[in-house]
């Protein structure tokens, strides 16, 4: 699981970002940044979750969910451009907010931060590139089956039977506008007949029963492929 932005800082650089923000509480449905604007501020976040989403032509797309670690705004810091989507607090956040010229002034006193910062990036570009390059043939199973790996390893609660309790309110059409497929598309993946009572998605959870029925989703259980092709 990739690290977050946070908890690669080196300890220093860590104290210094603390030094120069300020901490703010933000409630769900609040947005922490706006598509196509250019406040300049940076957010760290420390506990909840925040969904990154553009407005594609009248369609929602969702770019990623952010988790405490987790850094926004720091691409318009970087090249001085608008805002490139919506960061919108999926839970109340708690965050760390820094004006564009203390983040910078911070990376600038610690080089190390650059890295960290560079890490993230690098990780977002390869996650748009699996989600792109798995079009090629066409594999929705694979793409939402990564969705749900990234909230599991981020959100999931281990619970008494095995599996996993993500608690956001994500619900079956927001997992489809991540993944680049339809609500109608994302419940017939992951259909009863399909896969048992495996996932289960409802307005404020989602429950993987084990983590082997990613696999069988994703199309990498050879053992569910021979059976359903008899």
């Amino acid at each position: 699981m990739p690290v977050a932005f946070w908890d690669a800082l080196p300890g220093p650089a860590r104290e210094a970002l603390e030094r120069a923000g300020t901490v703010a509480l933000i409630r769900p449905g609040a947005f922490l940044a706006r598509e196509h604007t250019r406040s300049a501020n940076v957010y760290v976040l420390r506990s909840g979750a925040a969904k990154v989403w553009a407005d594609r032509d009248g369609e929602t797309v969702i770019l990623e969910v952010l988790g405490p670690g987790d850094v926004a705004g720091e691409m318009e810091v970087a090249d001085g451009g608008e805002r490139y989507a919506n960061v919108e607090a999926l839970t109340r956040v708690e965050a760390l907010v820094l004006p564009g010229d203390r983040f910078r002034a911070v990376l600038d006193g610690h080089p190390a931060a650059i890295w960290a910062l560079t890490a993230v990036l690098s990780e977002r570009l390869r996650d748009a590139n699996d989600v792109r390059t798995a079009h090629y043939p066409d594999a929705p199973g694979r793409r939402l089956a990564s969705r749900l790996r990234r909230l599991a390893d981020r959100f999931g609660t281990p619970v008494a039977t095995g599996g996993l309790v993500v608690r956001l309110p994500l619900c079956q059409r927001d997992l489809g506008r991540w993944a680049g497929m339809s609500r109608r598309k994302v419940a017939q993946l992951l259909a009863p007949e399909r896969l048992g009572d495996g996932i289960v998605v409802t307005r404020a959870t989602i429950t993987l029963r084990s983590p082997e029925v990613l696999d069988r989703l994703a199309g990498d259980d050879p053992d569910a492929y021979l059976a359903d092709t008899g």
